[in-house]
């Protein structure tokens, strides 16, 4: 592995980085830029009432295919000082609509100045900068004629990288087990004698309570289960040009009328294909999601999350935050040894990690050993390598929705085979992680997020 992942590796990170509340449709090209424009706004706070000109450079695959992902309306809500956690999303495109109509940006919700999104914000298709594929650089002009410019980077899952600047620390990060592999993390197990999830409770107390901990944990909790239920209800098209229709109220209402007598064991396949199925199309339609890790993976682990809280009669509260807990600790390996970034990974670095994260989680609360849920994370893995992302129209709909049923399912068969072993296999999960990172550097930028191969050129788009 290079030196900079060695690097990264090194870092302790929190559940609540990788968890976020946020909106659709992407969490690198939506979330991420949307971040950006913020703050970017935190930098120059002290001379916005100077300000004469904003402008917005989107680089590599933010500008490829940063339309269909609604890059240019996040860097302008983030530039209005609007931000994921917290922005309207049925407010958001009147704000949009009104800057594109008016010439009129309102920076940070306070000072209006001129802006013409088609001179202001560009799109430069074609060009990558070195640091990262998902680079912009945004530009500010004071009355006094002094310019300022700053470069991010969105590095997957909404995480925003400051060009130039440390990288922001939490305070009090010394978690009680550090560890940057798989084997290093059942070694903490194995030495403490303990659960995954119990090692990452334990971390978390290195930033807040444990009570606290448990409160943001159930916050996502509850923000996972409102987008599989909004999902489930909400009809119409989706939204950029695809005319691609929502099917999850549809099949909510054929599952919801079936009676004791016409049910059938394969009804859990359909079930979980729908609870994946209705987030992803509230991804795809703007509204309020998980990233989980990322985005463009939203569905997965809320899918498995609501197949073990409806079809394993020994789930509790306790059992789905110790499954987000475990997932967690996974999800920090990929994280720290690779990337989550489909930009730089392909999709086996979305939904692949979110499928790998959710096996593990399941696992765990199916009662299975340190050994056996470090196994399953590696099943779930191990047969999405290579996985391409390659989103027609750039937009997070096809294969993108669809896929993450495919995630959700492979994620349960994992988890129940390495249930029916020791723990014991051949390829370990580090081994697998490495393999993916290898995979993603060898992989055509055609298939990652650029929507210049695959299926985003094979299929016509009218």
């Amino acid at each position: 592995m290079d030196g900079s992942r060695l690097s990264r590796g090194e870092e302790h990170l929190s559940l609540a980085q990788l968890f976020t509340i946020g909106v659709g449709p992407s969490s690198s090209h939506t979330v991420g830029p949307m971040r950006a424009g913020r703050l970017f706004l935190e930098q120059i706070s002290d001379r916005l009432a100077q300000l004469t000109r904003l402008e917005c450079d989107l680089y590599g695959s933010l500008a490829l295919t940063g339309v269909g992902h609604g890059t240019d309306s996040a860097v302008l809500l983030g530039l209005s000082g609007e931000t994921p956690e917290l922005v309207d999303v049925d407010r958001a495109p009147e704000i949009v609509n009104r800057i594109h109509a008016t010439g009129q940006l309102v920076v940070d919700g306070r000072f209006p100045i001129k802006f013409a999104p088609g001179t202001d914000l560009r799109m430069k298709k074609g060009v990558f900068l070195p640091g990262h594929s998902n680079a912009m650089v945004f530009m500010a002009t004071f009355s006094d004629g002094a310019p300022f410019q700053q470069e991010f980077h969105s590095i997957g899952g909404g995480e925003v990288v400051t060009v130039g600047a440390e990288r922001p620390r939490l305070p009090n990060v010394e978690p009680r087990y550090g560890f940057g592999s798989a084997a290093e993390l059942l070694e903490l197990a194995d030495r403490a004698g303990t659960s995954i999830a119990d090692i990452v409770r334990a971390n978390e107390t290195a930033w807040r309570t444990p009570e606290e901990t448990d409160a943001i944990v159930d916050a996502i909790l509850m923000a996972m289960a409102a987008s599989i239920d909004r999902g489930c209800v909400r009809e119409g098209i989706l939204p950029g040009g695809l005319e691609v229709r929502r099917r999850a109220s549809g099949i909510f209402k054929a599952l919801s009328a079936k009676s004791a007598a016409q049910q059938s064991s394969s009804d859990m396949f359909d079930w979980v294909s729908l609870w994946a199925l209705s987030v992803n199309e509230e991804n795809a339609a703007h509204g309020r999601v998980v990233t989980a890790p990322t985005n463009g993976a939203a569905g997965v682990i809320p899918a498995v999350l609501r197949y073990y809280q409806t079809f394993i009669p020994s789930a509790d509260i306790q059992g789905a935050r110790d499954f987000l807990y475990t997932a967690a600790a996974i999800g920090f390996l990929y994280k720290k040894r690779a990337s989550i970034s489909a930009a730089e990974m392909g999709c086996q670095g979305e939904v692949g990690v979110a499928c790998s994260m959710a096996a593990a989680g399941l696992a765990a609360v199916l009662g299975g050993t340190n050994l056996q849920i470090e196994n399953a994370a590696e099943i779930g893995m191990e047969h999405s390598l290579g996985l391409t992302c390659d989103p027609i129209g750039g937009l997070v709909q096809i294969p993108c929705i669809e896929r993450n049923t495919m995630g959700a399912i492979k994620a349960i068969s994992a988890a129940h085979l390495a249930m029916h072993g020791n723990g014991e296999h051949l390829v370990s999960l580090d081994a697998v992680i490495e393999t993916m990172r290898q995979t993603g550097n060898d992989m055509s930028a055609r298939y990652k997020e650029t929507s210049l191969g695959g299926l985003a050129v094979n299929v016509p788009v009218c």
